[in-house]
């Protein structure tokens, strides 16, 4: 199995299936998120797709999501 460090090339990811919030805008300011191959995620910003990605375990990812859906993040976008 492959191992990624953060920083990591996006491109450099052989076989991820990014994917991206349905809520994103057709301009293309967009993070997205790819599975890999051990559990864990890569995350890039969709304006520079081979450009770097940052590297979550599963339980890291889990963390964020399940913050953002219990609003811990809310202020940082007022």
């Amino acid at each position: 199995m492959q191992q990624f460090d953060n920083g990591v090339a996006a491109d450099l990811i052989e076989g991820a299936v990014w994917r991206k919030s349905r809520r994103s805008a057709p301009g293309g300011d967009c993070v997205e998120v790819a599975r890999l191959a051990d559990g864990g995620f890569a995350v890039r910003n969709s304006r520079d797709p081979h450009g770097p990605a940052l590297i979550y375990t599963h339980a890291e990812l889990a963390a964020f999501v399940g913050g953002a859906k219990d609003g811990d993040f809310d202020g940082l976008l007022s």
